[in-house]
């Protein structure tokens, strides 16, 4: 089992920044690839960023390619997802998620996700 808890998340104006936090604990951290995704009020949850296992592999969605960076320190147990140019459009929870060695963009390629944490990007 992995269990994980996002933190970071707030109220922030539109082209401001945040960085979201993922610590994980359980099974060896350095043994997943981590990704981020998010659900905004209505809609599906959607992909957006991923790390693999070492760190030295990133995708992003295209809607936040250029902003968003994901990063991964494994010493800590912790991925990171740092957010720049903040969009209203960008307003969600969003959820961390553990899985396999390899990046996944689909909900099924994870074994775990947090609770999520709610960001909220005013105009």
């Amino acid at each position: 089992q992995v269990q994980l808890v996002e933190s970071g998340g707030g109220l922030v104006q539109a082209g401001g920044s945040l960085r979201l936090s993922c610590a994980a604990s359980g099974r060896t951290f350095s043994n997943y690839a981590m990704g981020w995704f998010r659900q905004a009020p209505g809609n599906e949850r959607e992909f957006v960023a991923a790390v693999d296992w070492s760190g030295g592999s990133t995708y992003y969605a295209d809607s936040v390619k250029g902003r968003f960076t994901i990063s991964r320190d494994n010493a800590k147990n912790t991925v990171y997802l740092e957010m720049n140019a903040m969009k209203p459009e960008d307003t969600a929870v969003y959820y961390c998620y553990a899985g396999g060695p390899s990046i996944g963009t689909i909900e099924s390629e994870y074994n775990y996700w947090g609770q999520g944490t709610q960001v909220t990007v005013s105009s």
